[in-house]
Protein backbone atom coordinates (compact mmCIF):
# COMPACT_ATOMS: atom_id res chain seq x y z
CA UNK A 1 0.00 0.00 0.00
CA UNK A 2 3.02 2.39 0.67
CA UNK A 3 4.70 1.23 -2.34
CA UNK A 4 2.05 2.28 -4.34
CA UNK A 5 1.00 5.22 -2.55
CA UNK A 6 5.00 6.43 -2.82
CA UNK A 7 4.27 5.32 -6.74
CA UNK A 8 1.40 8.12 -7.35
CA UNK A 9 3.04 10.63 -5.61
CA UNK A 10 5.88 10.26 -7.73
CA UNK A 11 3.86 10.54 -10.72
CA UNK A 12 2.03 13.15 -9.91
CA UNK A 13 5.22 15.44 -9.40
CA UNK A 14 6.36 14.21 -12.35
CA UNK A 15 2.85 15.43 -13.78
CA UNK A 16 3.13 18.59 -12.29
CA UNK A 17 6.82 19.20 -13.58
CA UNK A 18 6.54 18.46 -16.54
CA UNK A 19 4.20 21.50 -18.24
CA UNK A 20 7.46 24.17 -16.73
CA UNK A 21 10.44 21.76 -17.70
CA UNK A 22 8.67 21.26 -21.44
CA UNK A 23 8.30 25.54 -21.44
CA UNK A 24 11.87 26.23 -20.39
CA UNK A 25 13.14 23.68 -23.10
CA UNK A 26 10.73 25.42 -25.79
CA UNK A 27 12.63 28.89 -25.36
CA UNK A 28 15.91 28.97 -26.77
CA UNK A 29 18.18 32.13 -26.93
CA UNK A 30 20.91 32.36 -29.59
CA UNK A 31 23.89 34.19 -28.15
CA UNK A 32 25.39 35.08 -31.55
CA UNK A 33 29.47 35.43 -31.09
CA UNK A 34 30.82 37.37 -34.36
CA UNK A 35 34.05 35.38 -34.30
CA UNK A 36 35.47 31.97 -34.05
CA UNK A 37 36.64 30.04 -30.88
CA UNK A 38 39.44 31.70 -29.40
CA UNK A 39 38.33 35.69 -29.92
CA UNK A 40 37.60 37.67 -26.51
CA UNK A 41 33.99 37.62 -26.97
CA UNK A 42 33.70 33.69 -27.58
CA UNK A 43 35.19 32.93 -24.03
CA UNK A 44 33.29 35.27 -22.81
CA UNK A 45 30.35 34.54 -23.74
CA UNK A 46 31.04 30.59 -22.20
CA UNK A 47 31.60 32.02 -18.79
CA UNK A 48 28.40 32.62 -18.06
CA UNK A 49 25.49 31.55 -20.66
CA UNK A 50 24.76 28.59 -18.85
CA UNK A 51 24.16 30.47 -15.94
CA UNK A 52 22.53 33.08 -17.45
CA UNK A 53 20.13 30.91 -19.17
CA UNK A 54 18.97 29.88 -15.93
CA UNK A 55 17.52 33.03 -14.36
CA UNK A 56 15.74 33.57 -17.52
CA UNK A 57 14.18 29.46 -17.55
CA UNK A 58 15.66 29.50 -20.94
CA UNK A 59 18.46 28.00 -22.70
CA UNK A 60 21.14 29.79 -24.59
CA UNK A 61 23.08 28.82 -26.72
CA UNK A 62 26.34 30.34 -28.26
CA UNK A 63 26.34 30.17 -31.90
CA UNK A 64 29.63 31.67 -33.57
CA UNK A 65 29.08 33.08 -37.09
CA UNK A 66 32.77 34.67 -37.53
CA UNK A 67 33.54 36.22 -40.73
CA UNK A 68 34.32 39.83 -42.43
CA UNK A 69 35.67 41.67 -39.38
CA UNK A 70 32.20 40.53 -37.02
CA UNK A 71 30.00 41.85 -39.70
CA UNK A 72 28.52 39.04 -40.93
CA UNK A 73 27.40 37.45 -37.00
CA UNK A 74 25.95 41.13 -36.51
CA UNK A 75 24.20 41.44 -39.60
CA UNK A 76 22.22 37.94 -38.76
CA UNK A 77 21.49 39.59 -35.44
CA UNK A 78 19.82 43.01 -36.91
CA UNK A 79 17.74 41.51 -38.72
CA UNK A 80 16.98 38.86 -36.21
CA UNK A 81 13.16 39.25 -34.68
CA UNK A 82 13.21 41.99 -31.95
CA UNK A 83 12.20 39.14 -29.30
CA UNK A 84 14.94 38.96 -26.98
CA UNK A 85 15.59 35.06 -28.40
CA UNK A 86 18.60 36.55 -30.48
CA UNK A 87 21.39 38.39 -28.91
CA UNK A 88 25.33 39.24 -29.63
CA UNK A 89 28.38 39.58 -27.88
CA UNK A 90 30.25 42.23 -29.25
CA UNK A 91 32.70 44.35 -28.98
CA UNK A 92 34.24 47.68 -30.30
CA UNK A 93 34.97 45.75 -33.53
CA UNK A 94 30.95 46.41 -33.68
CA UNK A 95 31.41 49.99 -34.90
CA UNK A 96 34.93 49.81 -36.41
CA UNK A 97 32.97 48.06 -39.26
CA UNK A 98 31.00 50.65 -39.59
CA UNK A 99 33.22 53.18 -40.53
CA UNK A 100 35.98 50.92 -41.91
CA UNK A 101 33.15 49.14 -44.71
CA UNK A 102 31.87 51.80 -47.20
CA UNK A 103 28.42 49.57 -47.14
CA UNK A 104 26.78 47.54 -44.74
CA UNK A 105 23.45 46.26 -44.64
CA UNK A 106 23.00 47.45 -41.30
CA UNK A 107 23.51 50.08 -39.51
CA UNK A 108 25.68 49.38 -35.77
CA UNK A 109 23.89 51.90 -34.09
CA UNK A 110 20.53 52.31 -34.88
CA UNK A 111 19.84 48.70 -35.66
CA UNK A 112 20.95 47.34 -32.19
CA UNK A 113 20.04 48.03 -28.20
CA UNK A 114 22.53 48.11 -25.79
CA UNK A 115 21.71 44.90 -22.97
CA UNK A 116 24.70 45.19 -20.74
CA UNK A 117 28.43 45.99 -21.08
CA UNK A 118 30.53 42.80 -19.57
CA UNK A 119 33.81 45.22 -19.55
CA UNK A 120 36.38 46.23 -21.68
CA UNK A 121 39.90 45.20 -22.69
CA UNK A 122 43.12 46.08 -23.37
CA UNK A 123 45.37 44.71 -26.07
CA UNK A 124 48.67 43.31 -26.01
CA UNK A 125 51.08 43.73 -29.02
CA UNK A 126 53.21 40.45 -29.09
CA UNK A 127 55.89 38.60 -31.06
CA UNK A 128 57.70 35.75 -31.66
CA UNK A 129 61.00 35.15 -30.27
CA UNK A 130 62.18 34.65 -34.30
CA UNK A 131 61.83 37.82 -34.87
CA UNK A 132 65.04 38.84 -32.46
CA UNK A 133 63.07 41.33 -30.29
CA UNK A 134 62.55 42.09 -26.32
CA UNK A 135 61.45 45.25 -26.31
CA UNK A 136 58.74 47.74 -27.43
CA UNK A 137 61.74 50.14 -29.07
CA UNK A 138 63.22 46.97 -30.11
CA UNK A 139 60.15 46.12 -32.39
CA UNK A 140 60.10 49.71 -33.97
CA UNK A 141 63.56 49.60 -34.79
CA UNK A 142 63.08 45.84 -36.48
CA UNK A 143 59.91 46.88 -38.43
CA UNK A 144 61.65 50.57 -39.90
CA UNK A 145 64.63 48.87 -40.75
CA UNK A 146 62.42 46.21 -43.09
CA UNK A 147 59.39 48.85 -44.52
CA UNK A 148 56.12 46.80 -45.72
CA UNK A 149 58.00 43.54 -45.23
CA UNK A 150 56.83 42.91 -41.98
CA UNK A 151 53.38 41.57 -41.13
CA UNK A 152 51.04 41.78 -37.82
CA UNK A 153 47.79 38.97 -37.67
CA UNK A 154 44.28 40.16 -36.56
CA UNK A 155 41.08 38.55 -35.99
CA UNK A 156 39.60 39.86 -39.81
CA UNK A 157 39.71 43.25 -41.61
CA UNK A 158 37.88 45.77 -39.11
CA UNK A 159 38.04 43.64 -35.91
CA UNK A 160 39.55 45.50 -32.82
CA UNK A 161 42.61 43.41 -32.87
CA UNK A 162 43.55 44.70 -36.36
CA UNK A 163 42.20 48.63 -35.51
CA UNK A 164 44.16 48.24 -32.56
CA UNK A 165 47.92 47.51 -34.34
CA UNK A 166 46.74 49.68 -37.11
CA UNK A 167 46.54 52.61 -34.60
CA UNK A 168 50.34 51.62 -32.93
CA UNK A 169 51.41 51.64 -36.26
CA UNK A 170 50.00 54.89 -37.41
CA UNK A 171 51.63 56.14 -34.33
CA UNK A 172 55.00 55.05 -34.26
CA UNK A 173 55.55 55.26 -38.44
CA UNK A 174 55.59 52.02 -39.22
CA UNK A 175 54.90 50.37 -42.38
CA UNK A 176 53.48 46.41 -41.63
CA UNK A 177 51.23 44.16 -43.52
CA UNK A 178 47.72 42.97 -42.58
CA UNK A 179 47.04 39.18 -42.48
CA UNK A 180 43.40 38.61 -41.20
CA UNK A 181 42.04 35.70 -39.64
CA UNK A 182 38.79 34.48 -38.48
CA UNK A 183 39.94 34.64 -34.95
CA UNK A 184 41.95 36.18 -32.46
CA UNK A 185 43.21 32.26 -31.87
CA UNK A 186 43.97 32.16 -35.00
CA UNK A 187 46.05 35.09 -35.28
CA UNK A 188 48.09 33.95 -32.09
CA UNK A 189 48.75 30.90 -33.41
CA UNK A 190 50.53 32.06 -36.60
CA UNK A 191 52.65 34.53 -33.76
CA UNK A 192 52.84 31.13 -31.76
CA UNK A 193 54.05 29.28 -35.34
CA UNK A 194 56.25 32.26 -35.93
CA UNK A 195 54.60 32.92 -39.56
CA UNK A 196 53.80 36.61 -38.85
CA UNK A 197 55.89 38.83 -36.73
CA UNK A 198 52.58 40.35 -34.46
CA UNK A 199 49.36 40.72 -32.95
CA UNK A 200 47.64 42.99 -31.12
CA UNK A 201 45.70 40.54 -28.97
CA UNK A 202 43.17 41.12 -26.69
CA UNK A 203 44.54 40.00 -23.02
CA UNK A 204 41.93 36.80 -22.90
CA UNK A 205 43.58 35.62 -25.65
CA UNK A 206 47.46 35.57 -24.76
CA UNK A 207 46.96 35.48 -20.99
CA UNK A 208 47.10 31.53 -20.83
CA UNK A 209 50.27 31.94 -22.59
CA UNK A 210 52.10 33.84 -19.72
CA UNK A 211 55.70 32.40 -19.40
CA UNK A 212 55.65 30.64 -22.69
CA UNK A 213 58.68 30.81 -24.38
CA UNK A 214 56.92 30.50 -28.30
CA UNK A 215 55.24 34.68 -27.16
CA UNK A 216 57.24 37.06 -26.59
CA UNK A 217 54.59 40.08 -24.48
CA UNK A 218 56.15 43.81 -25.52
CA UNK A 219 53.43 46.07 -24.22
CA UNK A 220 49.72 46.77 -22.92
CA UNK A 221 47.82 49.27 -24.88
CA UNK A 222 45.62 50.06 -21.87
CA UNK A 223 45.54 53.44 -19.75
CA UNK A 224 47.18 51.67 -16.83
CA UNK A 225 48.68 48.14 -16.54
CA UNK A 226 47.04 45.06 -16.63
CA UNK A 227 46.59 42.82 -13.58
CA UNK A 228 46.88 39.85 -15.35
CA UNK A 229 50.41 40.99 -16.68
CA UNK A 230 51.83 42.93 -13.99
CA UNK A 231 54.92 43.24 -16.00
CA UNK A 232 54.05 44.33 -18.87
CA UNK A 233 54.58 47.76 -19.54
CA UNK A 234 51.94 49.97 -21.26
CA UNK A 235 52.49 51.62 -24.60
CA UNK A 236 52.36 55.18 -23.12
CA UNK A 237 55.47 53.44 -20.81
CA UNK A 238 57.34 52.18 -23.53
CA UNK A 239 57.73 55.20 -25.39
CA UNK A 240 54.79 56.56 -26.54
CA UNK A 241 52.92 58.81 -24.08
CA UNK A 242 48.95 59.25 -24.28
CA UNK A 243 48.49 56.07 -26.55
CA UNK A 244 45.38 54.04 -25.24
CA UNK A 245 43.35 51.66 -26.97
CA UNK A 246 41.02 49.68 -25.35
CA UNK A 247 37.32 47.85 -26.20
CA UNK A 248 33.96 47.39 -24.94
CA UNK A 249 32.48 44.07 -24.44
CA UNK A 250 28.82 43.52 -23.64
CA UNK A 251 25.38 42.05 -25.03
CA UNK A 252 23.28 43.44 -27.90
CA UNK A 253 20.12 42.91 -29.13
CA UNK A 254 17.80 44.01 -32.33
CA UNK A 255 16.48 47.68 -32.16
CA UNK A 256 12.50 47.41 -30.81
CA UNK A 257 13.50 44.76 -28.50
CA UNK A 258 10.80 45.64 -25.65
CA UNK A 259 12.30 46.80 -22.70
CA UNK A 260 10.95 45.15 -20.03
CA UNK A 261 13.01 41.98 -22.07
CA UNK A 262 15.85 44.07 -22.36
CA UNK A 263 16.08 44.47 -18.76
CA UNK A 264 15.06 40.82 -17.68
CA UNK A 265 18.51 39.91 -19.82
CA UNK A 266 19.89 42.81 -17.92
CA UNK A 267 19.08 41.12 -14.58
CA UNK A 268 19.91 38.15 -15.41
CA UNK A 269 23.52 38.82 -16.82
CA UNK A 270 23.73 40.49 -13.43
CA UNK A 271 23.12 37.64 -11.28
CA UNK A 272 24.94 35.50 -13.27
CA UNK A 273 28.39 36.93 -13.20
CA UNK A 274 27.71 37.88 -9.46
CA UNK A 275 27.88 34.24 -8.77
CA UNK A 276 31.70 33.14 -7.58
CA UNK A 277 32.27 30.53 -9.81
CA UNK A 278 31.69 33.16 -12.64
CA UNK A 279 33.40 35.66 -11.36
CA UNK A 280 36.11 32.82 -11.42
CA UNK A 281 36.24 31.80 -14.43
CA UNK A 282 35.87 35.52 -15.79
CA UNK A 283 38.93 36.25 -13.92
CA UNK A 284 40.85 33.76 -15.66
CA UNK A 285 40.38 35.63 -19.17
CA UNK A 286 42.23 38.80 -17.64
CA UNK A 287 39.79 41.39 -18.67
CA UNK A 288 38.22 43.97 -16.71
CA UNK A 289 35.02 43.29 -16.01
CA UNK A 290 31.37 45.41 -14.90
CA UNK A 291 27.98 44.98 -16.01
CA UNK A 292 26.24 48.05 -16.48
CA UNK A 293 22.21 49.04 -16.86
CA UNK A 294 21.08 49.48 -20.49
CA UNK A 295 20.86 53.16 -20.11
CA UNK A 296 24.34 52.99 -19.03
CA UNK A 297 25.58 50.88 -21.63
CA UNK A 298 24.09 52.97 -24.78
CA UNK A 299 25.68 56.19 -23.35
CA UNK A 300 28.91 54.17 -23.73
CA UNK A 301 27.83 52.80 -27.50
CA UNK A 302 27.20 56.42 -28.49
CA UNK A 303 30.04 57.64 -27.25
CA UNK A 304 32.52 54.55 -28.85
CA UNK A 305 30.55 55.19 -32.31
CA UNK A 306 32.09 58.75 -32.00
CA UNK A 307 35.58 57.72 -31.14
CA UNK A 308 35.87 54.57 -33.07
CA UNK A 309 35.54 57.00 -36.11
CA UNK A 310 38.30 58.86 -34.61
CA UNK A 311 40.57 55.89 -34.68
CA UNK A 312 40.31 54.40 -38.28
CA UNK A 313 40.67 57.96 -39.48
CA UNK A 314 43.93 58.36 -37.52
CA UNK A 315 45.37 54.52 -37.63
CA UNK A 316 44.69 55.04 -41.91
CA UNK A 317 43.41 51.38 -41.42
CA UNK A 318 41.16 50.39 -44.51
CA UNK A 319 39.10 47.59 -46.12
CA UNK A 320 40.71 46.37 -49.28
Amino acid sequence: MHSRLRALTGALLIALLLPATSAHAQRVIRLIVPFGPGAVQDAVARTFNNEMGQFLGASVVIENRAGAGGTIGALAVAKAPADGNTLILAGSSHHIGGHMYKQLAYDPLKDFVGVTSLGTAGYVITVPPNLGVNTLADFVREVKSKPGKLNFASAGNGSATHLGMAAFNARAGLDMLHIPMKSTGDAVNEVLAGRVQAVAAATAGVVGFKGDVRLRMLAFTGKNRTQYLPDIPTVAEAGYPGFQYEAWVGMLAPAGTPRAEVERINAAAQKALALPAVQERMNRLGSEFAVMTPEQFQAVLRADWESMGNIVKISGAKIE
